[in-house]
């Protein structure tokens, strides 16, 4: 009962956040102060407040793909959570006429891309490292056989010869009822292949006690 509160109380700022700067902090605050709740969304890999830099604490969750840069720099976006859009801007940006003009930075002022952008129910924290290879990679099944080695015993994996992201069975449900309610809430066209995934996910993957939370409140942005 204590869970559910603490989310609830939580959900009560998605209704101010106007900004994608404003959820991001909004959300930052949110996991300090519950770090019960501080595991990120693809490894569930643990992580922490440091100097206000939500940082990821090393754990058998998640191993870096690349610990170093190609220059032999130590790989900031390893160390540290950023928050991903799991339904991806380019994905839900396309379709505006804003975007057709020059892309993310030509929506930047655009009322509705903007709302879009800043929707806590399509925001969550992901390693930046993750984050970044995942890109506007569109989401889909795994291989049977395929070797989740990518990331250490995190299972997830980057397709980048085919452009695709395979995720963990215990995202797969959130996913697909982020990319429906997105589609439903902003009028955002989904392939019929994309749909027809993002249902099954919807099917077999039902929601836990904190997404039914989020669900309950969510909807009223």
């Amino acid at each position: 009962m204590h869970k559910i509160f603490l989310i609830l109380a939580f959900l009560v700022s998605f209704a101010i956040a106007d900004s994608f700067a404003e959820s991001k902090r909004i959300l930052t605050k949110f996991y300090t102060e519950n770090p019960q709740f501080a595991k990120d969304f693809y490894c569930n890999a643990p992580f922490k407040n440091v100097n206000g830099k939500l940082e990821i604490i090393p754990s058998k969750a998640y191993t870096p793909r690349n610990a170093k840069t190609k220059k032999g720099n130590i790989n900031k976006r390893a160390r540290f959570i950023e928050f991903e859009h799991i339904m991806p801007a380019h994905h839900f940006g396309k379709h505006l006429n804003c975007w057709r003009k020059g892309g993310r930075k030509a929506c930047a002022r655009d009322s509705k891309f903007q709302k879009m952008e800043a929707d806590m129910r399509n925001l969550v924290p992901a390693i930046g490292e993750i984050n970044g290879d995942r890109a506007n990679y569109r989401y889909a099944q795994a291989p049977k056989g395929l070797q989740f080695t990518q990331y250490g015993n995190c299972k997830v994996y980057v397709d980048f010869k085919n452009k695709r992201f395979y995720p963990a069975d215990y995202s797969k449900g959130r996913i697909a009822r982020t990319y429906l309610y997105m589609s439903e809430k902003y009028n955002i066209r989904l392939s019929k292949q994309e749909r027809k995934l993002m249902e099954a996910w919807d099917k077999k993957y039902p929601m836990r006690e904190e997404e039914r939370s989020l669900e309950s409140l969510g909807s009223t942005r």
